[in-house]
């Protein structure tokens, strides 16, 4: 059904995929991912991170560039205004909460960093690493969906990166913010994709330069 952004012409171009990909992993640390921090375990992301190993899986054994990030901080000092009670009080260097979830972190495979802001790119050096890489199309996973996701694909549609989100591998503590930024993301910066359509496009990739 249409609707007046389409009307508008939102949403007509795709992005397309396109000659290298390089994966972003945002913020699958276990004060996400384990239950028994305050803001651990939303099904969602619990899904998003299964969905998301899956894709690391495929994308490790094609020599895929993976960036993998937590947030941590050395104090409330050095943090941004956040307004969450839970970040402030446990994403500290010291706390378990901020560790990466071994199901989605390889360490000597992936460049690490530790951001400071809500996008994997903030003053990290990903997009040098990518440069470096020569890819063009990014492919974006990790959690929350109206947070971090929304905040790194606008910067990587900002560097001038294809960037593709797939649906099943990105989640959030609600599921009606998850569709409402996919949405609006999808109207203007990125496809909206999901984790078999990106399998299909690494085998391709890896096919033709394995040629």
């Amino acid at each position: 059904m249409s609707d007046d952004y389409q009307n508008r012409s939102y949403g007509e171009i795709p992005v397309g995929f396109g000659r290298k990909p390089g994966i972003v992993v945002v913020d699958f640390q276990k004060g996400f991912t384990d239950p028994q921090y305050p803001l651990g375990g939303a099904p969602l992301v619990m899904r998003a991170l299964e969905n998301t190993a899956t894709l690391l899986e495929v994308a490790r054994r094609y020599n895929v560039p993976v960036a993998n990030c937590n947030t941590a901080y050395m104090n409330e000092r050095e943090m941004p205004y956040w307004k969450i009670t839970a970040v402030r009080e446990t994403f500290l260097h010291d706390h378990p909460s901020v560790a990466h979830d071994p199901r989605i972190y390889n360490a000597s495979y992936d460049l690490t960093v530790c951001k400071k802001g809500p996008s994997i790119f903030f003053n990290t050096g990903v997009s040098d690493y990518f440069t470096k890489e020569r890819v063009d199309t990014v492919i974006v996973t990790g959690c929350n969906t109206s947070g971090c996701i929304r905040a790194t694909s606008v910067d990587s549609f900002s560097y001038r990166y294809r960037t593709i989100v797939p649906e099943d591998c990105v989640g959030d503590i609600e599921e009606q913010p998850h569709r409402d930024n996919l949405r609006d993301l999808g109207r203007r910066y990125v496809d909206v994709s999901d984790l078999k359509t990106v399998l299909a496009y690494l085998d391709e990739w890896h096919h033709q330069n394995a040629s």
